[in-house]
């Protein structure tokens, strides 16, 4: 049996709202929410016009360091992540919508909401800043509130007063969707905001693991340094693209796990993210983790947002290279300042990864590029780099 997929635009979050309803109840097509231009959309693939009866919505990847992707999920799946999540943040609440409604972190804001009963307070799509998240901020009025964000937009929302005392009237503040600088969640919860790291992906319905433990019935693995997810929140798997779902999707002792692509550790039941996969060069003969490097560097004052890549080196085969935006650091206008910056990274990389990791050189953007889904475009940035 197959059903419909209706593409709803993510500039029209209310469309999607109301399609994602209707799916949900268990009548109308699945929703497919795509990015607002053909720029900005995750895939240039044709849409399919029919998906298998289970699915609910697909959502599209941004693509940030691969192939795009289409990410089938069932009705199941999306309502075992919003159970779970209800549960660790402490019951159903009204949720402040300020992500793209093609991110499935956007998407469960809605999805949550639908689940709760409450009226999320949607906030303009492509007009995020301090000002109208007060705005917005002011329009809830259930007990429990509760919104999603990424830490470039935590960042700048720190930087106003009045929306760093929105932030305080939250009862839990998600971040996720990349990285978090620990010293960005150290900064936060000592302004007194309500801070909760996730963990997850389009294929788990979004964030699973909530500060490092898994929230419902998720389970972690770690499989060759691996992390591997289960649980009823995963995928059915990639839209037409079955050797894709094969590859990522695998079934182990009766229960079907991700393999995530990222390298991590548990310890005492917490996992620990260290990073990609493929994320790791060979510089002068030695492996290097850029994700580690990249955790580092963002720790640094004036570097939270920082991007870390491989660029090429004639003699070193690879190099890391720091990415950063001038409206993020001062550290780096001019040529004193930047040798001086760059003798810091480089320290405080080398004492914790040796010499080979530490950084070639400060690329400072205007802006750094962003997928659809508000992730640095890596894959812009290293074409950027190479130039």
């Amino acid at each position: 049996m197959t059903r419909s997929l209706s593409v709803i635009p993510a500039g029209d979050p209310v469309g999607v709202l109301r399609a994602l309803e209707r799916r949900l109840a268990g009548s109308g097509a699945a929703v497919l929410p795509t990015a607002e231009t053909a720029a900005d959309a995750a895939s240039a693939a044709p849409v399919p016009s029919t998906v298998g009866h289970r699915i609910a919505l697909v959502v599209e990847t941004s693509g940030s360091t691969g192939r795009p992707k289409r990410v089938a999920l069932s009705a199941d799946a999306v309502l075992a992540s919003a159970a779970a999540s209800d549960s660790a943040l402490g019951g159903p609440g009204q949720w402040l919508l300020a992500l793209p409604a093609n991110y499935i972190a956007g998407l469960n804001v809605l999805v949550r909401s639908i689940v709760a009963g409450t009226s999320p307070v949607i906030m303009r799509p492509g007009h995020f800043g301090a000002d109208a998240f007060v705005t917005a901020a002011s329009g809830l009025t259930e007990p429990l509130r509760f919104t999603s964000l990424v830490p470039a937009q935590l960042l700048r929302l720190l930087e106003s007063e009045a929306a760093t005392d929105a932030l305080r009237r939250f009862d839990r503040v998600l971040v996720g969707g990349q990285a978090t600088p620990p010293s960005l969640v150290e900064r936060s919860r000592e302004l007194g905001i309500r801070l909760t790291r996730t963990y997850g992906s389009s294929e788990t319905s979004g964030g699973c693991v909530y500060d490092g433990a898994p929230i419902g019935t998720t389970a972690i693995a770690i499989v060759d340094g691996e992390i591997e997810l289960s649980g009823p929140v995963l995928a059915d798997g990639y839209l037409a693209d079955p050797a894709r779902t094969e590859r990522a999707f695998v079934l182990r002792d009766g229960r079907r796990w991700y393999r995530t692509g990222d390298a991590g550790s548990v310890v005492d039941g917490v996992l620990s993210v260290s990073g990609r996969l493929d994320d790791t060069i060979i510089s002068g003969g030695l492996k290097v983790p850029l994700g580690e490097v990249e955790a580092i560097v963002r720790d640094l004052p004036g570097f939270a947002t920082a991007v870390v890549i491989g660029a090429a080196s004639e003699e070193w085969g690879e190099v890391p290279v720091v990415v950063t935006a001038a409206v993020a650091t001062g550290a780096v206008d001019t040529g004193a300042d930047a040798a001086s910056a760059l003798a810091a990274v480089r320290s405080a990389v080398s004492e914790r990864l040796g010499r080979a990791a530490a950084p070639a050189r400060i690329v400072v953007v205007d802006r750094l590029p962003l997928t659809a889904s508000g992730k640095p475009d890596r894959l812009a940035l290293r074409s950027a780099v190479d130039r």
